[in-house]
């Protein structure tokens, strides 16, 4: 089990960073006189750094149901072809201004990454619920990372509203299983619930935080 727990938390370290590479990476700029940048070639290998730590958690957990295995790979599956999608077309929509290059990486693209996301995530919460309750601050930190990273996900890749209903599904399987380690999916998705719904209600709306100039 201990080897599930560190896996575990590499996938958890490895969400909350890659999901981040475009912003925490657009420094780099350019690569050479090309027209696609490092942070593009760096993000390829965001669906490896996440999904393999993630299966690896289920595999030593021990136990993994059938049905579990199966929303896992329907996740992997749905989040690797989101990526993609978005990953190409906004490479391309940063070369050249495209109508549908907008809507493969804005829309389809986020939707599809989102949706993969929240069911690799809920796989591995089936793990962490049979947990004992954790001890020290880093599960919580780990956890609050996942939360934070997702919320800022939902809102910049205009996928908010299908996170405040992922949010708020994982808030109560959280709620009902927070004797144990559920309290772990509390610590995620209650945070990243109110930040969601919080900045809803701010701007009366959902726009995404570039557009207000927020990075």
């Amino acid at each position: 089990m201990l080897c599930s727990v560190r896996w575990f938390a590499a996938s958890a370290i490895a969400y909350a960073v890659f999901h981040h590479v475009g912003s925490g990476f657009a420094w780099l700029g350019p690569v050479g006189s090309g027209s696609t940048r490092w942070a593009d070639w760096i993000d390829l290998a965001t669906p490896y750094a996440f999904l393999l730590p993630a299966a690896a958690s289920l595999w030593r957990a021990g136990g993994t149901s059938a049905v579990v295995w199966l929303v896992y790979l329907a996740g992997a599956v749905t989040y690797v072809e989101g990526h993609g999608v978005h990953l190409s077309a906004n490479s391309i929509s940063n070369a050249t201004s495209a109508e549908a290059a907008h809507l493969w990486d804005e829309v389809v693209g986020h939707y599809l990454w989102f949706t993969g996301a929240m069911l690799v995530w809920a796989a591995l919460a089936t793990i962490i619920i049979r947990r004992d309750p954790p001890r020290g601050p880093v599960p919580a930190l780990l956890a609050l990372a996942v939360g934070t990273t997702a919320a800022t996900n939902a809102l910049e890749g205009g996928t908010a509203v299908l996170g405040l209903a992922a949010f708020a599904c994982f808030a109560v399987w959280g709620w009902l299983t927070r004797a144990g380690s559920g309290q772990l999916v509390l610590i995620a998705s209650l945070p990243a619930l109110l930040v969601v719904a919080g900045w809803g209600v701010w701007h009366a709306g959902f726009p995404q935080p570039s557009e207000l100039g927020w990075g």
